[in-house]
């Protein structure tokens, strides 16, 4: 087989404005809806700047409120379907920390924060990541009926599964902040300024 052809790496770079938009932003945030409010700040202008989704998430040591992390959905920007707010995050942090586990012996317990329930792909991957608490603004057929993505197959049990595993839940922070911003997007897919970019999304959802 010839593999000269073939891609041996791939990556996925947060934009400038990222930073940018991190600049007046403290090191500690130190509850939860201050956690949550950076994530909509950044997922409200990622769609605005055509990097991505209207999605964003933090990894944040719990106790300390140090944020570890902050990331953003890159989907448009890499060009990978896989690299959604939380996949992009998760990865940073470990990136940050040197190794896969978050939540390795002897290191502070970490959190991420994302600005609703993770679809099916970042199920699993907060599911694995190590982290000991996660916390949504909020879950529902929402998302879905304002943005037109299909989140996919989750179940109905997902955060009591998350709790098993020894990941705690916290559910409905700023809530209705996140369905704004998912409204304001779902307002420039109709104005032909943002896309619905899952792969046939219309066979799988009721919109």
């Amino acid at each position: 087989m010839d593999t000269s052809a073939f891609a041996t790496s791939f990556r996925a770079d947060l934009p400038a404005w990222v930073s940018d938009e991190l600049a007046d932003v403290p090191d500690v945030l130190a509850t939860d809806e201050e956690r949550m409010a950076l994530v909509h700040r950044l997922a409200a202008r990622n769609f605005r700047e055509k990097t991505g989704g209207p999605f964003a998430a933090l990894v944040v040591e719990t106790e300390t409120g140090r944020v570890v992390s902050a990331g953003v959905n890159l989907v448009l920007a890499s060009g990978l379907s896989m690299a959604h707010a939380e996949v992009v995050t998760l990865a940073l942090a470990q990136t940050r920390v040197g190794g896969w586990d978050l939540g390795a012996e002897g290191a502070p317990a970490r959190e991420l924060v994302v600005n609703w329930r993770p679809c099916a792909q970042c199920y699993g991957a907060t599911l694995w990541s190590g982290v000991r608490r996660l916390v949504v603004a909020g879950e529902g057929p929402e998302l879905e009926h304002l943005t037109k993505f299909d989140e996919g197959p989750v179940r109905e049990d997902w955060a009591e599964q998350f709790e098993e595993r020894g990941i705690t839940v916290a559910k409905d922070v700023l809530r209705d902040e996140a369905l704004a911003v998912f409204a304001d997007y779902g307002r420039s897919i109709d104005a032909g300024e943002s896309v619905v970019y899952n792969a046939r999304a219309q066979g799988a959802i009721d919109l």
